[in-house]
C-alpha cells in the first residue's frame, strides 16, 4: 500500500496518551511480520501499552534506527472541521490527528522497512515505535533498556519528528517539576500567626525567576535558538479555599527547557536548597506548623546536541534535496535519550510542519510524504545495501 494509504490506516487508531496503542502496535507487528520481519514487542507492566522494535538486515553490525513515537494528543475541546480519527484527503493534504506528529513518518519507515526486506542488507535497519512521548517521552526507556540489552549499535538515529525534511542536530532538554507547598491553615484574621502556603510558592518562584535571569545572563547561549539561553516557566498553580482562610495547600507546576551545555542538575539543586531555607525560616517563626516543600518530576528528557561534520549527519545531508538545511527546533523529541542511552549520533528529521501539530484539522501534505520517502529509501540503501 502507499505511505498516504497506511498513514490513513495508522490515523485510525486514536492512540490518544491516555488510551492503549495496543491496537496499533498489534496491526503494525502483523503487517512487519507477514514480509518476513522480526519483531518484538516491549510491554509496559503498569499500562496496556507496548513499543515495539523491527529489524531487517544483519543487527550484529552497526546500522541505521529509525524511530518515531505511536500516541498522538488529545482532541477534545477542539473546532475540528474534518474528523479526527476519520482521515480524508483534499487539496494535497492528508487531514487527521497524528498525521505530522509523527504517524506521518512511521508510515513511510514502514514502507521502507517491508521494501528493505527484500533486498540483501551489508548493514541493518531498524525501527522502534513508542508511546506516551506526547507525555513528556516517559514510554521510550524501556524500549531504549531493550536496545541496550541486545547491543544494537547505530551509526545514526533519525527521529522522525515533522521538521518540513529539514535535518535539526538540536534541541533543548526538559524537566517539568510539580511543587507542593504545606501551609498551616487559620482564620485569615490570625494570617501573620499561621504559615500561608501560598506565600511559600511565592518565594519558591521567585527563586525560579531569578533562575531565569542567571540563565539568560550567566547561562549557555545557542544563536541557532530563537530564544538562545535555557528558560524557566510556570505554567500552572492552585491554592486556598477562600478569602478569609489562611490557605494550607498550593501546588504549582514549572518546567525549565535547557540547553544541552547547561547543568540542569546544579540548577535544580539550587532551587531544592533554596526551598529548603524557606522552609526552615517558616518553622523557626511557627514552631508548631508543619511547614514543607515537596518537589514532584512529572518528566525529565536531556537536550540534543549532534556535531554537523558527523559523517552520517554529512551523508543524510548528501541524499537531501539542496533546499534541506541544518537546523535547531525549539520542541522536544526523544532523541536526546537515544543520544544518551546508545551513544549514537541523533538527529530529527521528518515530514510535516510543527506547526500543525497538536492543532485542530493537522494535517501532513503528500509531498512531504514523498519527500522523506526518497531521503529514507535513498540513504538507507547507500549505507545498508
Amino acid at each position: 500500500m502507499t505511505d498516504a494509504e497506511l498513514l490513513e490506516r495508522l490515523i485510525r487508531f486514536p492512540t490518544i496518551s491516555s488510551e492503549s496503542n495496543l491496537d496499533l502496535i498489534k496491526y503494525v507487528a502483523d503487517l512487519l511480520q507477514s514480509h518476513g520481519i522480526n519483531t518484538t514487542q516491549i510491554d509496559d507492566p503498569d499500562q496496556a501499552k507496548a513499543a515495539l522494535f523491527a529489524s531487517v538486515g544483519d543487527p550484529s553490525v552497526p546500522g541505521i534506527l529509525l524511530s518515531g513515537h505511536s500516541d498522538v494528543v488529545p482532541v477534545a475541546g477542539q473546532n475540528w472541521h474534518y474528523e479526527p480519527f476519520y482521515p480524508q484527503i483534499e487539496s494535497g493534504k492528508l487531514y487527521g490527528r497524528g498525521a505530522c506528529d509523527m504517524k506521518g513518518f512511521l508510515a513511510v519507515a514502514i514502507n521502507v522497512m517491508i521494501s528493505l526486506a527484500q533486498k540483501p542488507l551489508s548493514r541493518p535497519v531498524h525501527l522502534a515505535i513508542s508511546f506516551d512521548e506526547e507525555l513528556g517521552c516517559l514510554g521510550v526507556k524501556d524500549l531504549l533498556l531493550h536496545l541496550k540489552h541486545i547491543e544494537v549499535e547505530p551509526l545514526l538515529c533519525i527521529v522522525g519528528e515533522p521538521t518540513l525534511m529539514n535535518i535539526a542536530l538540536g534541541h533543548k532538554g526538559k524537566a517539568a517539576y510539580r511543587v507542593h507547598c504545606h501551609g498551616q491553615e487559620a482564620h485569615s484574621s490570625r494570617a501573620p500567626l499561621s504559615v500561608n502556603a501560598i506565600y511559600l510558592a511565592c518565594d519558591v518562584m521567585a527563586q525560579l525567576r531569578q533562575m531565569q535571569r542567571d540563565f539568560k545572563q550567566h547561562g549557555a547561549r545557542d544563536e541557532a535558538y530563537d530564544i538562545p539561553y535555557s528558560t524557566v516557566h510556570v505554567g500552572k498553580i492552585e491554592g486556598g479555599k477562600a478569602i478569609n482562610i489562611v490557605p494550607q495547600q498550593c501546588d504549582f507546576d514549572f518546567e525549565i527547557r535547557h540547553l544541552a551545555e547547561d547543568d540542569l542538575d546544579a540548577s535544580l539543586n539550587t532551587v531544592f536548597e533554596q526551598a529548603k531555607e524557606i522552609v526552615a525560616q517558616a518553622r523557626e517563626e511557627h514552631p508548631d506548623s508543619n511547614a514543607d516543600i515537596q518537589f514532584e518530576c512529572m518528566s525529565r528528557y536531556p537536550g540534543l546536541n549532534t556535531e554537523s561534520d558527523n559523517a552520517m549527519v554529512q551523508s543524510l545531508m548528501a541524499h537531501s534535496t539542496p533546499e534541506t538545511q541544518l537546523i535547531k527546533v525549539a520542541f522536544g523529541s526523544e532523541g536526546g535519550l537515544f543520544s544518551q542511552y546508545l551513544n549514537a549520533p541523533v538527529v530529527v528529521c521528518g515530514p510535516g510542519s510543527i506547526a500543525q501539530a497538536h492543532k485542530p484539522d493537522e494535517y501532513v501534505e503528500l509531498t512531504q510524504l514523498d519527500a522523506c520517502h526518497q531521503l529514507l529509501e535513498q540513504f538507507t540503501a547507500h549505507i545498508c545495501e
